[in-house]
């Protein structure tokens, strides 16, 4: 059985580094945009808001989530973060990648 669809597509992998705080509230933001899956991690670093640690389980820690989204969805969510971003550390990025869906 023969596939004539290219073995990836073009996509865009965004990638949000927040406090640990937002996480709730991020994971709700993506599955209403219907992302299908996403990626969390516990990071560490140093920024304008100070050194994050990580030494104390919800406390002053920090974590990275990534998912591939269409170029569409990905300025809805980058919008989406905008607004939840107030007064915690934030910053979210995008590029373009090619991807198995």
């Amino acid at each position: 059985m023969s596939d004539s669809s290219p073995p990836v597509q073009p996509a865009v992998l965004i990638t949000i580094i927040t406090e640990t705080v937002l996480q709730d509230r991020i994971v709700k933001l993506l599955k209403s945009h219907n992302v299908s899956g996403y990626t969390i991690n516990q990071v560490q670093g140093e920024g304008s808001h100070g050194k994050r640690m990580g030494d104390i389980a919800g406390y002053n820690t920090n974590i990275e989530i990534k998912t591939i989204v269409s170029l569409e969805v990905s300025d809805v969510i980058l919008s989406g973060l905008k607004e939840v971003q107030g007064k915690h550390a934030l910053i979210a990025f995008r590029h373009n990648v090619e991807a198995f869906l």
